[in-house]
C-alpha cells in the first residue's frame, strides 16, 4: 500500500511574505449607558461573589454616624466656646454647651442615615422629631450627668466634703467618663426612636454610651497635653461626638441578625439592617428601603416579612432571586447568601447563624 501523501512545505520565503491580519476588536455593550445609568447587573451565584460597583466609605454605617456625631458635638462647642469661662464666673456658654451638644448630636444622628439614602422627606421629618426630643433630653441628661459626676467623685475619693481633685488623678477621668456616657445614650436613643425600632434603640444606647465614655475618659489627659481648657474642650467634645457615632455603628453591625447588603448599584456598600417585621422596598420615600432614580422600580416593589424565624419575600414587581425571576404576587423564602436584583440594584441577603440545641 502506498503511503505517499502530498506534503505541505513552508520555506523562509513564504514566511517573510506572509501577511498578518489584525483581528477586529469586538465592542461590548456599555453597561453604564449614555445617560449615566448603571445598566443591568446580572445575578451573581452567591453573596460572596457579588462585587460592589461603586462601594464608598461614606456608605459605611460607622463612618457616616461618626461624622454626624462629630459635627453635632463640634458645632455645639464652636457656638458656646466664646462665652465659656474657666474661672469662677460662669457665662451662658457654660450652661448651654452640653445641652446644645446633646441636641445637635441627636439631630445629626437622627437624620444622617436618611441623607445617605437620599430620602430628603424622611430626613426632614426625622430632624424635627430629633430636635424636639433632643431639646428635652439635652437639659435632663445634663442635670443627670452633673449629679452622676459629683456622686461618683465623692464616693471614689471617700470624702463627701471634697468636690474637686487634681486633673492628673485617674479617678477624675473615670468619673467624667461615666457622666459623659449619658450624652451618648441620648444620641443612641434618638437614633432608634426615629426608626421606630426597639432593637435599634437598644443598640444605639449601648453604642452611644461606650463612645461618649471614651470621650470623657480622654478629656482630662488631652487637657494636660494641650495645657488649655479651650483646646481640650474642642478635642474632647469632638472625640465624644465621633466616638458616639462610630460606636453606635459598630455595635449595630456586630449585633445585627438579618440584613441586606447592597452589592451593586448607586448605594453599593450600604447595609440595611432588617429590624422591622415588615420591610418595604420601592421608589417611594416612605418605604423602609428607598431605591431612587430607576423608572423600572415600582412605588412599592417588594416586601420582606419576618415570620416564624424566616424572611419571606413577596414581589410586587419583577425581582430576580437566586437566578429566578419572581413576578407580582410570587413569594420566596430568603436563605443566607441569596442574591436579589431589583432594577439596577443588587442585594446580598444575610442572616446570623443560629445554633440549635440538641
Amino acid at each position: 500500500m502506498s503511503n505517499d501523501y502530498e506534503k505541505i512545505r513552508i520555506t523562509w520565503d513564504d514566511v517573510e511574505k506572509a501577511e498578518v491580519i489584525t483581528p477586529i476588536p469586538v465592542s461590548r455593550p456599555d453597561q453604564t449607558g449614555g445617560d449615566g445609568s448603571w445598566g443591568s447587573i446580572s445575578p451573581q451565584p452567591n453573596a460572596f461573589t457579588a462585587v460592589a460597583t461603586s462601594e464608598s466609605l461614606w456608605l459605611k454605617g460607622w463612618f457616616y454616624l461618626g461624622v454626624a456625631g462629630f459635627l453635632g458635638a463640634f458645632l455645639a462647642w464652636a457656638f458656646c466656646e466664646p462665652s465659656f469661662e474657666d474661672g469662677p464666673y460662669k457665662g451662658w456658654g457654660n450652661t448651654m454647651m452640653f445641652p446644645l451638644m446633646a441636641i445637635l448630636m441627636c439631630v445629626s444622628l437622627g437624620i444622617v442615615e436618611s441623607l445617605v439614602e437620599r430620602s430628603w422627606h424622611r430626613a426632614f421629618l426625622r430632624g424635627l422629631a430629633a430636635a424636639g426630643l433632643g431639646l428635652v433630653l439635652g437639659f435632663i441628661l445634663w442635670f443627670i450627668a452633673s449629679i452622676i459626676f459629683n456622686l461618683l467623685l465623692r464616693t471614689m475619693i471617700g470624702n463627701p466634703r471634697i468636690t474637686s481633685i487634681p486633673m492628673t488623678n485617674p479617678l477624675l477621668w473615670i468619673c467624667r467618663a461615666f457622666a459623659w456616657a449619658s450624652f451618648g445614650v441620648a444620641g443612641g436613643l434618638i437614633f432608634g426612636i426615629v426608626e421606630k425600632s426597639s432593637k435599634k434603640t437598644t443598640y444605639g444606647m449601648l453604642g452611644g454610651a461606650l463612645g461618649a465614655a471614651l470621650g470623657g475618659l480622654l478629656f482630662d489627659p488631652i487637657c494636660l497635653l494641650t495645657n488649655g481648657g479651650e483646646a481640650s474642650r474642642a478635642i474632647g467634645m469632638s472625640i465624644l461626638g465621633a466616638g458616639t457615632g462610630i460606636a453606635i455603628g459598630l455595635v449595630e453591625s456586630a449585633l445585627k441578625e438579618r440584613w441586606l447588603y447592597v452589592s451593586g448599584g448607586p448605594l453599593a456598600g450600604k447595609q440595611f439592617v432588617l429590624y422591622q417585621d415588615i420591610v418595604t422596598i420601592g421608589k417611594r420615600q416612605a418605604n423602609t428601603i428607598y431605591l431612587f432614580k430607576d423608572p423600572t422600580i415600582f412605588e412599592q416593589h417588594a416586601t420582606i416579612e419576618h415570620r416564624a424565624g424566616k424572611s419571606l419575600l413577596t414581589a410586587s414587581g419583577p425581582v430576580v432571586v437566586a437566578g429566578q425571576v419572581l413576578q407580582a404576587g410570587m413569594r420566596h423564602t430568603l436563605r443566607n447568601g441569596d442574591i436579589l436584583q431589583i432594577g439596577r440594584y443588587t442585594f446580598s441577603y444575610a442572616e446570623k447563624e443560629r445554633t440549635t440545641k440538641t
